[in-house]
């Protein structure tokens, strides 16, 4: 699930999501970005999520990094930086900083008050570490706190977040990850596997129905801030696997003929149209190479659990190449 956008302060609305909300309601298929799931409660939703039974990948990842700190801190060395892109409530990163010992963390997240309440956390568990919490769209290229000034940095990106995006703007956020952090960086990745259908749309619909819970509220917060009249009871939570494109998809069912007004713009749906909200992709582990390749690094380690349900790769920012 995708770490994106936070809180806007009563009675401001970020253009951005207006746009993406008017635009991807208007297009066919109608789809909008999952990183405006990411609300306040969107924020508390998704981690209720992680601890569901049915969602492996958080706890598969923890007993992952768990296992491989020793091995991670003789790669890449003591003193980095630690920069986390979309660190969200940063449940896993204690486990890195006690292995690494870093000189400064840096947790970056577009939900304001969610990041300083997780630094303020963190801080209080490493009072000698230097927790500089960024608000900032880790989808660009940006210009990280001077504070670190010209420590090496290893990026950290868990959870998988990297498949809830087209191979395309994955590589351009690798991408963009690099700019970032600078030559000589490096970067902990967490991927899930492909696998079977029936351990993979469980994660995605669980029987308590908090996912569902999680993508309604999209609409909560279009009706908040958009002045939307979604009726939030005429659309279902529907996650199904496409295994030609190999992703999760979830989407929101009408299940009735519905008009709403979101922004004074009306919008018609018949009964069991959709609207595109998130993808989840998986990869194998030659693809998950390649994609990285791709991105500007190239892969130096790689581990796994027991079953091969997730991955946790290490790679380097590639120097930059004229020719092949």
């Amino acid at each position: 699930m995708l770490k994106g956008e936070g809180d806007i302060p009563s009675g401001l609305v970020d253009p951005a999501f207006r746009a993406d909300v008017l635009a991807g309601l208007a297009r066919r298929p109608r789809a909008i970005p999952a990183r405006w799931f990411y609300d306040r409660r969107g924020s508390e939703l998704f981690e209720a999520i992680t601890e569901l039974p049915e969602y492996y990948p958080t706890r598969t990842e923890i007993g992952i990094l768990e296992r491989i700190g020793a091995e991670v801190r003789d790669l890449v060395g003591e003193g980095r930086a630690v920069v986390e892109f979309g660190s969200g409530s940063s449940t896993k990163t204690p486990i890195l900083l006690r292995a690494v010992a870093p000189s400064a963390y840096v947790p970056i997240d577009i939900s304001g008050d969610f990041l300083r309440e997780s630094s303020r956390v963190l801080a209080a568990q490493f009072p000698d570490l230097p927790v500089l919490p960024f608000e900032a769209d880790f989808m660009r290229p940006l210009a990280l706190p001077g504070a670190i000034g010209g420590s090496a940095k290893l990026g950290f990106f868990p959870g998988s977040t990297i498949g809830n995006m087209t191979p395309l703007a994955a590589i351009d956020l690798l991408r963009a990850m690099r700019a970032s952090l600078a030559e000589g960086a490096m970067l902990l990745i967490g991927m899930d596997r492909i696998k079977d259908a029936a351990v993979l749309e469980p994660a995605y619909d669980d029987a308590a129905g908090v996912t569902a819970a999680f993508n309604l509220n999209l609409l909560a917060r279009i009706n908040r801030e958009l002045d939307g009249t979604v009726p939030l009871d005429a659309f279902a939570h529907v996650a199904r696997w496409n295994d030609d494109r190999a992703r999760i998809e979830m989407h929101l069912a009408a299940t009735r003929d519905v008009d709403f007004t979101v922004d004074g713009r009306p919008f018609a749906m018949a009964t069991g149209e959709t609207i595109h909200t998130e993808n989840s992709h998986k990869y194998g582990p030659r693809d998950a190479r390649i994609l990285l390749r791709g991105g500007g690094w190239t892969p130096v380690a790689e581990w796994t659990d027991p079953a091969g349900l997730f991955a946790v790769i290490l790679a380097e920012a590639q120097a930059e190449r004229p020719a092949p």
